[in-house]
């Protein structure tokens, strides 16, 4: 797995949240995972995060989900659960301590799902993103194919959005991401319709293509990457790229 930036281990207050429930209330390798690595954004889908008892609570009275016979819990059994993660789309994955079970709470859709893990024998922080990968495929029925990374959430992540327009000496912006590659040849690549991300161990971040809206760049990197930022600004300007930012 890919780390992008410097892993963010949790303090000894955070590691005490795990003591409150007991570890075997969490998916295995769920708490070695933040401990390990601290929270973050898996593969640009799910937010690890630490565990949090009261955020589901006034989900009990908004009557989002469907509660019929098939359901894992009741309406009233939402404000026990604890969410341990949260997807970019606002999907929520819990646990529900009293019945031991897994749950995923769907943004857009009204019935709750029951996530059965096969057991595994081993317990370490790589358990863990074998189980979202699991979780992925029962959720949407289907595998990722792209890299596997990790972000943690460090506190000192920077970004720049900048401006590709069409027309720069004919370049699309697939074209553009493939010469940035060539010049910088990336640690990990991921490309899809739809967007690429370039990661750099010197940027502590990627460059993102966003080939859905055509026109936009974006750098993340860290704070004390300053350097290797603005060689790729500078590079990125160089080649057409506009900051929108106005002077």
């Amino acid at each position: 797995m890919y780390i992008v930036s410097e892993p963010r281990p949790l303090s000894d207050g955070q590691n005490q949240v795990f003591g409150r429930e007991g570890a075997t209330v969490y998916p295995p390798g769920y708490a070695k995972f933040l401990q390990r690595f601290g929270e973050g954004t898996y593969r640009g889908w799910m937010n690890v995060q630490l565990p949090d008892m009261e955020v589901l609570q006034p989900f009990a009275e908004y009557g989002l989900w469907e509660h019929g016979e098939d359901c894992p819990i009741t309406e009233q059994q939402i404000a026990e659960c604890i969410a341990i993660g949260t997807t970019v789309d606002g999907d929520f994955l819990a646990v529900h301590p009293k019945t031991a079970q897994l749950l995923w709470l769907p943004r857009h859709a009204e019935l709750v799902q029951a996530i059965s893990l096969q057991s595994r024998e081993q317990d370490d922080e790589g358990l863990y993103a074998e189980v979202l990968d699991e979780i992925y495929r029962q959720v949407y029925g289907r595998s990722q194919e792209e890299a596997v990374y990790y972000e943690p959430w460090t506190g000192k992540r920077s970004h720049i959005f900048l401006r590709f327009p069409p027309g720069q000496d004919g370049l699309s912006l697939p074209e553009l991401a493939g010469m940035c590659q060539a010049s910088f040849p990336p640690d990990l690549s991921v490309e899809n319709e739809y967007t690429c991300s370039l990661f750099y161990r010197e940027l502590g971040g990627y460059v993102r293509f966003n080939y859905a809206y055509q026109q936009e760049v974006a750098v993340f990197y860290e704070e004390d990457a300053g350097w290797a930022f603005s060689v790729m600004e500078q590079w990125l300007l160089s080649k057409g790229c506009l900051d929108p930012t106005p002077s």
